[in-house]
């Protein structure tokens, strides 16, 4: 809040039209200066008259007892709002499908189309896209699903709107709540959308649903380029592991143990025979691999807070896995060159916990957008010194589920879990062919340009969008 803000007045008359709230939130935000500029727009409709579906097409969900399963026969994905902003979506919790598919939690069903709006916790106010890939998706009680009728607006245009600057400061002021932010669905619904002719509607929906497009098939080349790699490397068999199948690491024993590790997490059979599979075949170490490239953690420094024309981006562990990261903003001068990412490191969370949900060592590839960003010292940065082997290659192994098994074992720490520096340079890195691993690359490097592109179109809808709006305002 600025201190200009605490001088404002408010007026009695703009009680009445925030719902009698008394907090200080909606008259600060900015949200009434917006809809000022939106009723000199010469046509809007509230959203809810632009919606159907249940409950008019703007709508949550009951609050439920969450079963979770691994089977995927008996299960569905299920998206909360940690995940509503990942770009993969991969490693979603499943949810039991006979509770999934009950009459009532059925028609909490995601569809192509609707715009998700997180209405709970820190991040309350968010908006994401539901792409085509997300159908069969389920979603929980603190997402606001927005379901358009699409006789009355195309639902790329709406989504556009809302997660414009308009719709941002709109969707934030409707945020009550001090500890724990929330919205309901009727504060959003009446919204007000502007309209404007159909031939400009239709073209910011197409580049939404192009842009959604791109992305989904971001995601599957990069499942298909993971399957490819262990396909290559004659171990198909990885690309199911199985993993809460097996007998639980329980009662096991080690007949030789060095003065590395102590810790019975490192020696798990589970682990173990993963270890063992990546090593039967042609391959290297991880540390020969990356032998004149980089295998640690970032440095460490301190943070000089900037603003947005003079600083750069640092994010952090949780951020860098959306589809859009956010982070603080940070003095460039002050940030030293070696926070920033190679072209294809391959930076891996390498701090947390170990539970099922975290990101704790899932990795990300830093590559074309992302390479502006600065990336905090918690990431294991991954770095091929071998130019036969594609730090692009490597994400297609790192990025799947029997790698992510290997680093949870090789854990060190008590709360905080750390990647034991000497047992992680061991990882057997399996090799294929340089042809083939030249394709699992180009089919990493095409899904990331599919992404970069995805947010060129996104960004190129908000600026039609924008500019017919001010347009209009005059």
């Amino acid at each position: 809040m600025k201190v200009a803000d605490l001088a404002n007045p408010v007026m009695s008359g703009w009680f009445a039209d925030q719902g009698l709230r008394l907090d200080a939130s909606p008259y600060v935000s900015g949200a009434l200066a917006m809809k000022e500029i939106l009723k000199r727009v010469p046509k809007t409709e509230p959203l809810e008259r632009l919606t159907a579906g249940h409950n008019g097409g703007i709508f949550n969900g009951p609050m439920f007892k969450r079963v979770y399963l691994t089977n995927p026969e008996h299960s569905v994905p299920f998206l909360g709002t940690r995940d509503m902003m990942a770009a993969d979506l991969t490693n979603l919790p499943r949810l039991r499908k006979s509770d999934a598919e009950s009459a009532s939690l059925s028609y909490l069903e995601l569809k192509p189309g609707m715009t998700l709006v997180s209405c709970s916790g820190f991040n309350a106010g968010r908006r994401a896209y539901v792409r085509s890939d997300m159908g069969g998706l389920w979603s929980s009680q603190h997402m606001i699903k927005v379901e358009p009728d699409r006789e009355k607006i195309k639902p790329g245009y709406l989504y556009a709107f809302l997660l414009s600057e308009f719709g941002e400061v709109l969707v934030r002021g409707s945020v009550y709540g001090s500890a724990v932010k929330h919205i309901e669905p009727h504060h959003i619904a009446g919204l007000p959308v502007p309209r404007f002719a159909a031939a400009l509607e239709e073209r910011i929906h197409k580049l939404i649903e192009k842009s959604a497009e791109l992305r989904a098939r971001c995601q599957k080349d990069l499942v298909a380029a993971t399957k490819d790699f262990f396909d290559s490397n004659g171990l198909s068999e990885l690309n199911e592991t199985d993993w809460h199948r097996q007998d639980r690491d329980l009662g096991f024993t080690v007949e030789s143990v060095g003065p590395t590790s102590l810790r019975a997490l490192n020696f798990a059979p589970r682990a173990r025979k993963l270890l063992e599979k990546l090593g039967s075949v042609p391959g290297s170490t991880l540390g020969a691999v990356c032998s004149g490239g980089q295998l640690s953690r970032g440095v460490r420094f301190t943070r000089v807070e900037s603003d947005t024309e003079n600083g750069i981006q640092l994010v952090g562990q949780r951020q860098a896995f959306w589809l859009r990261p956010e982070g603080r903003w940070i003095s460039a001068a002050k940030t030293p060159v070696e926070v920033f990412a190679r072209d294809e490191t391959i930076l891996v969370a390498a701090q947390g916990t170990l539970g099922e949900n975290e990101v704790y060592c899932r990795p990300i590839l830093a590559t074309g957008s992302f390479l502006k960003y600065a990336y905090s010292e918690h990431f294991l940065r991954i770095v091929s010194g071998d130019p036969k082997v594609p730090g692009a290659y490597l994400f297609a192994f790192f990025r799947s589920e029997a790698a992510f098994r290997v680093l949870r074992s090789l854990s060190a720490g008590g709360k905080q879990q750390d990647i034991h520096e000497s047992l992680r340079a061991e990882i057997p890195v399996p090799l294929a062919p340089p042809a083939d691993r030249e394709r699992i690359a180009a089919t990493v490097r095409y899904a990331y340009n599919c992404r970069d592109r995805a947010d060129v179109l996104e960004d190129k809808a908000l600026e039609l969008l924008t500019a017919a709006i001010e347009e209009a305002a005059g």
